[in-house]
């Protein structure tokens, strides 16, 4: 019985000590300022938002008339568009951060680094460690919660790209992609919970 209690007790020792290395990793991301701008590329074009009137605009329903603009292109309603914007999902920070450094969660980070990504990123793992802080600090921020807002607010670059090009192609594979998703945000969380 006091072999069994001192194998758990370092284990839970070596757990602890885990948890304060990433800790402090994780925490010391809250030190950079977040995204200031996002540049929505499209071929040779591009344009960019100021995260802060996003922002302004999710909350308050005010825009500039550039992102009037913008959002107008989009061709959806602004009350559906603020909706998505401020929309909630809640995940506690130790699961977001189990799932984001599981299998799937490399798979869906990987794709989705082609679309979301810091400027002049050569690589695929420079775009997934910005989206796993993003993502991270977010629910940090939040609470236990992260909004599409919230992400952009806490991307750890002042810029923060959005591929259109790359998302167009991602769209085109809407079935395969939601079905990633739903078992992105069911099964894993679940096998995550029980162990």
């Amino acid at each position: 019985m006091q072999i069994s209690e001192m194998k758990f007790s370092k284990i839970f020792i070596i757990k602890i000590l885990f948890f304060l290395i990433n800790s402090h990793f994780l925490f010391n991301i809250s030190k950079a300022n977040g995204a200031e701008e996002i540049k929505i590329t499209y071929s040779i074009f591009s344009r960019t938002i100021n995260v802060n009137s996003l922002k302004t605009y999710a909350k308050e329903g005010k825009s500039t008339r550039k992102l009037k603009r913008i959002l107008k292109a989009t061709g959806s309603p602004d009350k559906e568009i603020r909706s998505v914007l401020n929309k909630e999902f809640e995940i506690p920070i130790t699961i977001a951060s189990k799932l984001v450094n599981s299998e799937i969660g490399n798979i869906f980070l990987t794709r989705l680094s082609s679309i979301i990504h810091p400027p002049r990123a050569d690589d695929q793992r420079t775009g997934m460690l910005a989206l796993r802080a993003s993502i991270i600090q977010g629910i940090n921020m939040g609470n236990g919660k992260i909004s599409l807002l919230r992400f952009f607010e806490s991307y750890p670059t002042k810029t923060v790209i959005l591929d259109v090009n790359a998302l167009s192609k991602v769209m085109n594979k809407v079935e395969s992609i939601s079905e990633l998703l739903d078992f992105f945000t069911n099964s894993p969380i679940e096998k995550i919970k029980t162990n």
